[in-house]
C-alpha cells in the first residue's frame, strides 16, 4: 500500500486483500482493451452496392404481419398508451434491489439535497462529501454547504477561461472542431471534481444559509442563456482585435471587462456572494439543540476539512484525492487528460487514472469500510427510474419489441450511446459471503421525491456497465495505480466523452 500510512483497520485489511486480487482482473482486461477500438476504425473500402429506398408495399406488409399476432396487438395497446420503460420494467428486480447493505458509513450526512432545475450535480455530490465531516466536527443533525457560492464562482471562472480558450485558438479557423466545440457550451452547468479542488481551494466554502440558492440557482437555463450568448458575442470581438494586431494590453483589457460584465450578471442573478478573505457569521444549533455561533472566513471554513476534530476523512486533503476512471478504450494503469477541459486558469489539471472496473470496485469498497463517502460519476439515464432502482435487468425490451440490445461498455463511449452525465455519492454496500459487492447505496441530489426518501440502490452489474469515474484518496489503492500520477498522460481532445461533464 502507500507509503507513509496508517495502519489500516481488520476491515481495510480485508478490503486491500480484495483489491489485490482484482488487480489480477485488471491486468487480463487490458490485454483485450484495443481490439474493438481496431476494428470500430478500420478504414475499409466504401460500400459499393445501389442505394435503396424504403418500399411502402413492403412496410404495408411489414404492419400487417405484426399486427396478425395477438401479443403485439397486446403490446400496441400497452406501449401506445406509456411510458415503454415503465410497461417493461420488471418487478422481480425492483423486489430484489432492495435497502440492505452490510458495509455502511457510519454517519451519511443530511438531509437529502436538492439540484432542482439544474446541472450542479457535481457540486452537490461534492459538498455532500465535504459536509460529513464538517457535520461530525459540530455535531450537527443536519446541514448543507452553499452549493450556490461554488456555482457562482465556478461561471465566472468559466467564463474567463473560455475567453482564455478564443484568445489561445484566435490563429484557427472558426470552423474547427476545437473551436466549435469550445463555442457549444461556454459555461455549462457541470463539472468534474478537479473543478470543485480547484473552487475550494481559491474560495474556499460557506453553509448554505449563508449564501442559499436563489431562484436562478434552481433553475439555472435563462442565465445560462443569457451568458452563453454574450461570450459567444465577445469571442466574435476578441478573435477580430487579434486579427486587427490591437496590442496585447487592449486586448487583455476587454477581455477583462468582458469577464466583470458577466460577473454582472451573476452578482444581479444569484446574488453578492461572501468575499472569500472576508468574516461571515452562522449561527447553527447542534444535535443537543444547543445554539452555536462561528465567526471564520470562507477560505478558515474550508480548513474544516482538515481539522484534527474531524474524522479520516480529513487525513489526507481534498487536493490529494483523485479520480479514478474506467475507460475501456484506453489501455488501463494510465492517466488521462482531456485538452483544453477546465474552470480556473493556472489551476489543477482534470486527471484520472484508467483502471479495471475491479480495481475502481475494491477502492471503493475499502473507502467505505473506512466510513468514507464517495463522489462518482456515472449515467444515470441507463436502466434506471424514478423509484431509485439502477439495474441493468430493469427494463426488458426484447420483451416488448423483440429487439435484444448489446452493445459493451467500450462500444457504447465509442459511439457516443454512453457518457457520464451525472454525479452522486455512495454510502454502503452489500457483499456477498465471499465478498463481492451485489449492490451500492447511492445519495442523489433530486430531493426525497426521487428514489425512496431520496435514496437510489445500485445493482453491481450497473455498476460494471453505467459507472466510469470514483474519487478515492491515494491510501486505498496500490502503489502502482496511484503512481499512475506521476507519469506523462495520453491528452484526449475536448470532443472526446471523457471530456463530458457530470
Amino acid at each position: 500500500m502507500g507509503a507513509n500510512q496508517s495502519t489500516p483497520s481488520t476491515n481495510e485489511q480485508l478490503a486491500f486483500q480484495q483489491l489485490r486480487a482484482l488487480q489480477i482482473q485488471n491486468d487480463k482486461e487490458a490485454e483485450a482493451c484495443g481490439e474493438d477500438y481496431v476494428v470500430l476504425n478500420e478504414k475499409s473500402t466504401p460500400f459499393q452496392a445501389p442505394w435503396t429506398s424504403l418500399n411502402i408495399k413492403n412496410v404495408s406488409s411489414w404492419e400487417h404481419e405484426l399486427l396478425t399476432d395477438p401479443k403485439n396487438r397486446l403490446a400496441l395497446s400497452a406501449l401506445s398508451s406509456a411510458d415503454p420503460r415503465t410497461v417493461l420494467s420488471s418487478r422481480s428486480t425492483a423486489i430484489r434491489d432492495t435497502h440492505v447493505f452490510n458495509v455502511k458509513i457510519p454517519f451519511e450526512g443530511a438531509p437529502i439535497t436538492n439540484q432542482n432545475a439544474s446541472g450542479r450535480c457535481w457540486l452537490f455530490a461534492s459538498t455532500n462529501v465535504f459536509r460529513v465531516a464538517i457535520m461530525k466536527s459540530y455535531n450537527l443533525e443536519n446541514f448543507e454547504l452553499s452549493q450556490a457560492y461554488l456555482f457562482f464562482f465556478d461561471k465566472l471562472e468559466k467564463s474567463n477561461w473560455f475567453l482564455e480558450q478564443i484568445l489561445d485558438t484566435a490563429d484557427q479557423d472558426l470552423d474547427t472542431r476545437v473551436v466549435q466545440t469550445l463555442l457549444s457550451s461556454p459555461v455549462s452547468d457541470g463539472g468534474q471534481w478537479d473543478m470543485v479542488a480547484n473552487l475550494v481551494e481559491k474560495y474556499g466554502l460557506v453553509p448554505q444559509v449563508v449564501y442559499p440558492d436563489s431562484y436562478n440557482a434552481m433553475n439555472s437555463g435563462v442565465i445560462n442563456s443569457i451568458i452563453t450568448t454574450k461570450l459567444r458575442e465577445d469571442a466574435v470581438k476578441l478573435r477580430k482585435m487579434v486579427v486587427k494586431n490591437k496590442s496585447k494590453d487592449e486586448i487583455l483589457a476587454t477581455k477583462e471587462h468582458m469577464v466583470r460584465e458577466v460577473h454582472l450578471i451573476l452578482t444581479l442573478t444569484l446574488g453578492p456572494p461572501p468575499c472569500p478573505t472576508e468574516k461571515f457569521t452562522w449561527n447553527y444549533l447542534d444535535k443537543k439543540g444547543k445554539a452555536f455561533e462561528l465567526t471564520t472566513t470562507p477560505f478558515a471554513f474550508a480548513n474544516e476539512l482538515a481539522s484534527p476534530k474531524s474524522t479520516r476523512i480529513t487525513n489526507s486533503s481534498v487536493h490529494s484525492m483523485f479520480s479514478l476512471v474506467n475507460d475501456p478504450r484506453h489501455k488501463y494503469n494510465t492517466l488521462l487528460t482531456v485538452d483544453r477541459l477546465g474552470n480556473i486558469v493556472g489551476g489543477r489539471g482534470i486527471t484520472y487514472i484508467n483502471v479495471a472496473m475491479p480495481v475502481m470496485k475494491a477502492a471503493c469498497i475499502a473507502m467505505l469500510h473506512a466510513g468514507l463517502p464517495i463522489f462518482f460519476g456515472c449515467d444515470v439515464g441507463k436502466y434506471s427510474n424514478r423509484e431509485g432502482i439502477m439495474d441493468i435487468d430493469l427494463i426488458d425490451y426484447e420483451l416488448g419489441f423483440n429487439v435484444k440490445l448489446g452493445l459493451s461498455k467500450k462500444q457504447r463511449v465509442m459511439v457516443g450511446e454512453s457518457a457520464m452525465t451525472h454525479a452522486m455519492v455512495l454510502t454502503a454496500v452489500h457483499l456477498d459471503p465471499e465478498g463481492n459487492p451485489v449492490r451500492w447505496r447511492v445519495q442523489n441530489s433530486w430531493g426525497a421525491e426521487r428514489g425512496v426518501e431520496g435514496w437510489f440502490v445500485m445493482s453491481d452489474a450497473w455498476m460494471g456497465e453505467f459507472v466510469y469515474q470514483a474519487v478515492v484518496e491515494p491510501r486505498f489503492v496500490d502503489d502502482a495505480v496511484s503512481d499512475v500520477l506521476k507519469t506523462k498522460p495520453t491528452v484526449l481532445p475536448l470532443w472526446d466523452p471523457m471530456g463530458a461533464l457530470a
